[in-house]
């Protein structure tokens, strides 16, 4: 399925395609202050459609992930990374995206805060 997204203010859109039926809650600082529930997908599923700005780049603790910031309404939705064999992909934000029921995913937790 394609679904849009976008940043709070429309400064940043993107689509991805991906089968969502379930998200990742992780406890880490970064996702549970920022309240982010994520899917996973492989790097060339997201398509940048819209970048009035540069995007803000943050990454912490191993720098693996490259978060994504809109520089105007500070919303993050989504991040840039690689899997353990060295994939491009990508962690998109799910509340950032247009259509999806959250209520109805399959909710997985991770410790972030202690891996």
């Amino acid at each position: 399925m394609l679904y849009q997204g976008s940043c709070h203010c429309g400064a940043v859109a993107y689509q991805v395609e991906a089968d969502i039926s379930s998200a990742l809650s992780c406890n880490c600082s970064i996702c549970s202050r920022k309240g982010y529930l994520l899917s996973f997908v492989p790097g060339d599923k997201l398509t940048l459609l819209k970048k009035d700005q540069p995007l803000t780049t943050y990454t912490f603790n191993s720098h693996k992930i490259k978060h994504q910031t809109c520089p105007v309404c500070g919303c993050s939705p989504f991040a840039l990374g690689t899997d353990p064999q060295g994939n491009a992909v990508a962690a998109v934000n799910l509340r950032c995206l247009e259509g999806i029921d959250l209520d109805a995913l399959e909710i997985h937790k991770h410790d972030g805060k202690h891996s």
